[in-house]
């Protein structure tokens, strides 16, 4: 039996916020910086927004794109647990189809031994990469797969968990460690992320918390959020539906410098999706390219799905968005060049909701 799923409100300072506000970090690496810096960033990052009072931490999972450095999740966030200590840290999310889901089992369940009651696993059914990249990560080399096996990769995970497979199964003598063979009752909180209706459902029907990418799928968020409501069945783990939203937010010291800072992640992503990947440029260098007409309509669709401005200007935006999905949480992210930015955003974010100001512990 699974323990009861915490209420994430439970221990958040909300502030005016609507609902309780958490962080996805793509661990941006921008022109003229590196992974370190990157890194440490997350880490100052993640200091802060525990101090601030919000609820939860998640780190991507992304592969061969050199303007993210988050391809090892695991990692990073043993890191950052090591540097927290109330933050919930999380993935957002593994890639289910690019690991075998007992390595998953034991990779989280470490997590969770060395921060007891604060990770969440987050798991994705969309490869998070070009074909090539999704090829080269599967333990065979063959094509990656369409992502039909993912109900029964979520169900495999979940007994290795939980450890009850049942009798006959043929993993029932197989355990991962740490985990309740060891008498270690606690395990991650599961979550299923999505970006359209096929996760939704998956996760209505286990009675999971559903975590949906707004910022690169606005226009599938209601359907989405309708399908995974009307389709939940409450669980041992979750009474109610529970929404979470990701969403890309930049707040500035002044509007010209939020809108030029987002215009370095809208370049990045129309590079990635003409198969360019690379750094995330500089505003400089935004501002000064020429869109072709078919980057421009990538731009339009990502500024679009954006929010950037003054923190009065982002937090007006976040109010509608929940009141237009009935969000029970938001998660901010943002892929911007600059480290600095980004910290500086959140500051502002946290002021404009009277968020505590309280200082990171230990300095």
């Amino acid at each position: 039996m699974t323990e009861p799923y915490t209420d994430p409100v439970r221990g958040s300072a909300h502030g005016t916020a609507p609902v309780p506000l958490s962080v996805l970090d793509l661990v941006a690496l921008g022109e003229g910086h590196t992974p370190h810096e990157a890194l440490e960033a997350s880490r100052r990052l993640a200091r802060l927004v525990e101090a601030r009072g919000f609820t939860r931490y998640w780190v991507a999972e992304h592969h061969s794109m050199p303007g993210i450095s988050s391809s090892s999740p695991a990692v990073v966030l043993a890191h950052l647990a090591a540097h927290t200590k109330r933050l919930r840290l999380g993935s957002g999310g593994v890639l289910l189809s690019h690991h075998a889901p007992l390595v998953v089992a034991e990779q989280f369940g470490t997590l969770e031994a060395l921060a007891p009651g604060r990770i969440d696993l987050g798991l994705g059914r969309a490869p998070g990469t070009d074909g090539a990249t999704a090829a080269a990560l599967r333990r065979t080399g063959g094509p990656a797969g369409t992502g039909d096996d993912f109900p029964a990769e979520v169900s495999e995970l979940l007994g290795f968990l939980r450890g009850d497979f049942p009798d006959g199964h043929p993993y029932r003598r197989v355990h991962a460690v740490p985990g309740p063979v060891q008498g270690h009752t606690g395990h991650p909180q599961v979550w299923l992320l999505g970006s359209s209706g096929f996760s939704a459902r998956l996760a209505g029907r286990l009675g999971l918390p559903f975590a949906f990418a707004h910022h690169f799928s606005a226009h599938h968020t209601l359907p989405a959020l309708e399908l995974y409501r009307s389709s939940f069945r409450p669980s041992a783990v979750l009474a109610e539906p529970y929404v979470l939203l990701g969403v890309f937010a930049f707040a500035g010291d002044d509007a010209r410098e939020a809108r030029r800072q987002a215009l370095t992640g809208a370049l990045a992503t129309v590079r990635l999706r003409s198969g360019r990947p690379g750094l995330i440029p500089t505003p400089e260098e935004a501002e000064a390219h020429v869109f072709t007409e078919r980057e421009t309509a990538v731009l339009g669709g990502w500024l679009d799905n954006a929010l950037y401005g003054t923190a009065d200007e982002v937090t007006a935006g976040l109010d509608d968005l929940c009141k237009r999905t009935g969000a029970d949480e938001l998660m901010l992210a943002m892929n911007s060049h600059g480290p600095d930015f980004r910290v500086r955003s959140y500051e502002l974010v946290s002021g404009a909701y009277g968020l505590p100001d309280g200082a990171p512990e230990g300095g």
